[in-house]
């Protein structure tokens, strides 16, 4: 049995030594408390795919799309941190999953505040929220930095950034308008600089199977938002009773488009694309535009069903942005995060056109149908290019 799993709910202890696991454990899979905690973010994805579809349909594109980036970085970046410190330190005792259900709350919080966030500009709710998340995570780095002397000054530099960067927060709340924006800019800096000023004084071992899985389920989760989005705004549309062929076009082109997002990330495992803490920086934040997009195609797909049935004033040309932009965006960043190196001449070129014709889809009126298709064409090729290479590479074994 997993040391770092003590058995039966009844014998559980209260607290263990937080001691760092092994990369090279074997079957190290999501445990139930994270998927738990997936659960709960998938509430703050939907709120703001929903908020993003709604300030779009009302030709708020500029303001919405910006007020989308800040609040799911919020949410992304507090999950991406709860996951990398799991990956680390699970000791699964009593008082870590009381500290987690405290993160957890606050992801409640966090997607409270969101409408509030979008509509009014005040992101105070969120704020509060985010904060409980990230104080929360400051306990465990603590317990970490008490527990493994190997590691304790990495511990604790992650503790005390998190921590002043939460009064930050605090404090930008009470700023002046004209301030806002800079120190917004400043803060997400500050945060994206935690992890590699901290990993500087001795890397945490974090798993890298662990981590891939992560990182794909929250794919899934972002990707089942879209599919949600989907669902509820062809509901909407068949209770109306505005269903018509354009709507039966926008249905399959948005399936198209999902399933092939999906197929196109789990293609390529990322395990072992994971080797060096450079690396590892570049594809974990780089995740942020992936999930961004991906998460933006359910608002899309719902906008494009707005305009269908006539309930919104926008252009055909900005409906078919609001899904087209997004794929594409997915289609590049997902590109950047399967290179490995010595493949840079390969499969690249695929992935560019077709990222550039999903682009210019707007202009034919039928943005959903025909990135659909050509995110099916870009599955079709990238495979077709696998199986010619994994033939030459027979052939020259031969």
């Amino acid at each position: 049995m997993d040391e770092h799993l003590p058995g039966p709910v009844a014998s559980r202890p209260f607290a263990v030594p937080m001691r760092a696991r092994s990369p090279q454990q074997q079957h190290r899979a999501s445990t139930p408390l994270e998927l738990l905690f997936d659960l709960v973010f998938v509430v703050a994805v939907s709120q703001a795919s929903a908020a993003l579809h709604h300030a779009l349909a009302e030709g708020h594109m500029g303001e919405g799309v910006s007020h989308f980036l800040v609040v799911f970085f919020a949410i992304w970046w507090a999950w991406i941190n709860f996951s990398w410190f799991a990956s680390a330190y699970d000791t699964d005792d009593v008082l870590y999953r009381i500290t987690t259900f405290v993160q957890l709350f606050g992801a409640l919080i966090l997607a409270a505040g969101v409408s509030r966030g979008f509509n009014l500009g005040d992101f105070t709710i969120m704020v509060s929220g985010y904060v409980v998340m990230r104080l929360a995570l400051v306990l465990q780095w603590l317990r970490a930095a008490k527990s493994d002397p190997e590691h304790r000054a990495t511990a604790l530099r992650y503790a005390a950034g998190i921590t002043i960067l939460q009064v930050l927060w605090v404090i930008r709340l009470f700023l002046p308008a004209t301030w806002q924006t800079p120190t917004l800019i400043v803060l997400i800096l500050a945060e994206f600089a935690i992890p590699p000023w901290s990993e500087r004084t001795g890397a945490t071992t974090w798993h890298p199977g662990h981590i891939a899985e992560r990182y794909g389920l929250f794919t899934i989760i972002v990707l089942g938002e879209s599919i949600l989005s989907a669902s509820m705004a062809i509901q909407s549309a068949l209770d109306s009773g505005s269903f018509n062929s354009t709507l039966a076009e926008i249905i399959i082109g948005g399936m198209l488009i999902v399933l092939s997002m999906w197929w196109l990330y789990f293609d390529r495992s990322a395990e072992d694309l994971l080797t060096s803490q450079l690396i590892v920086m570049i594809w974990g934040f780089g995740h942020f535009f992936l999930f961004g997009a991906a998460a933006a195609v359910g608002a899309g797909i719902a906008l494009q069903v707005d305009y269908a049935t006539h309930h919104t004033e926008i252009s055909a040309v900005a409906a078919g942005t609001a899904i087209a932009f997004p794929v594409a965006i997915y289609v590049i960043s997902l590109l950047l995060m399967h290179l490995r190196p010595g493949e840079l001449s390969k499969g690249i070129l695929p992935s560019l056109v077709a990222a550039s014709l999903i682009a210019l889809t707007p202009f034919s009126g039928h943005a959903a149908l025909l990135g659909g298709i050509l995110l099916v064409t870009l599955v079709v090729v990238k495979h077709v290019i696998h199986w010619r290479l994994s033939a030459i590479a027979t052939q020259v074994q031969s």
